[in-house]
């Protein structure tokens, strides 16, 4: 542990796998006291346990962030244990139906929307609340280049959920600026968590999907994590409002 995150507080959605277990492990293992947030407790527990092996520290607090009730109870209870809150790293999200536009049902563009649009604007919404009351912060959205930099077919309301991110992440690092608040996007690119592997669930879909990329593969998740702890540190002071590219040049094919 370097500490580059000692004496902050920091939320984590989506902690229960994937991206988000790894950025909570990430950010304890530098020094930040972690709340854990996910809807499955078991595999909460599991990466609180990995942020103990590492060295770092983190509660476990189930939540469905796209509640609003759950996610104030959520950042009520992070004030309650640490007395402040720092870091919102937002990365809760799901699997909903997928077609083509013109096949999509509106139920299910909807639950794209609330699973990833809602649910950050929610999250970043009562984190921001928190921070001004403990003299600013870094808001960290995961994004994709699914339909900012690439479109692909059957993608629209992830694609659509995912834009609104920027949008919504932007305008929060505009109002903010001035009070020490920070808020940016991840704009990760395909990152091997169970997600992908259930998108992608031949070697054929993965290897086509890791052509994308310019270096040719797929990122792992402590790759994003490495990003989200700069973000989350003093070292990206001036960095605010960005689509910060962790995307493995998926942008240059």
């Amino acid at each position: 542990m370097t500490g580059r995150l000692e004496g902050k507080v920091g939320i984590v959605t989506g902690a229960s796998s994937g991206i988000g277990r790894a950025a909570a492990v990430a950010l304890a293992r530098e020094g930040a006291k972690i709340v854990a947030a996910g809807r499955r407790a078991a595999e909460l527990e599991a990466t609180v346990q990995a942020a103990a092996k590492a060295g770092g520290q983190a509660l476990a607090c189930a939540a469905d962030v796209t509640k609003e009730s759950d996610v104030r109870a959520l950042v009520d209870f992070t004030l309650e244990r640490f007395g402040r809150l720092d870091i919102g790293f937002n990365a809760a999200g799901g699997t909903f139906g997928g077609a083509l536009t013109h096949q999509l049902e509106e139920r299910d563009f909807r639950d794209w929307l609330d699973g990833y649009l809602v649910s950050a604007f929610l999250s970043t919404k009562h984190q921001i609340s928190a921070m001004l009351r403990s003299g600013g912060g870094s808001v960290i959205n995961v994004g994709t280049f699914v339909g900012y930099t690439k479109a692909l077919p059957g993608t629209a309301g992830y694609a659509a959920a995912k834009t609104g991110l920027i949008g919504l992440t932007r305008t929060a690092a505009a109002e903010y600026a001035t009070q020490g608040v920070r808020a940016n996007v991840l704009i990760v690119g395909g990152v091997d968590t169970p997600m992908f592997r259930l998108w992608n669930d031949t070697d054929d879909k993965r290897g086509a999907a890791a052509q994308l990329h310019a270096m040719k593969r797929i990122a792992a998740p402590d790759e994003i994590a490495g990003a989200a702890i700069f973000l989350a540190s003093e070292e990206a002071s001036f960095i605010t409002g960005s689509a910060f590219a962790v995307e493995g040049g998926v942008s240059l094919t």
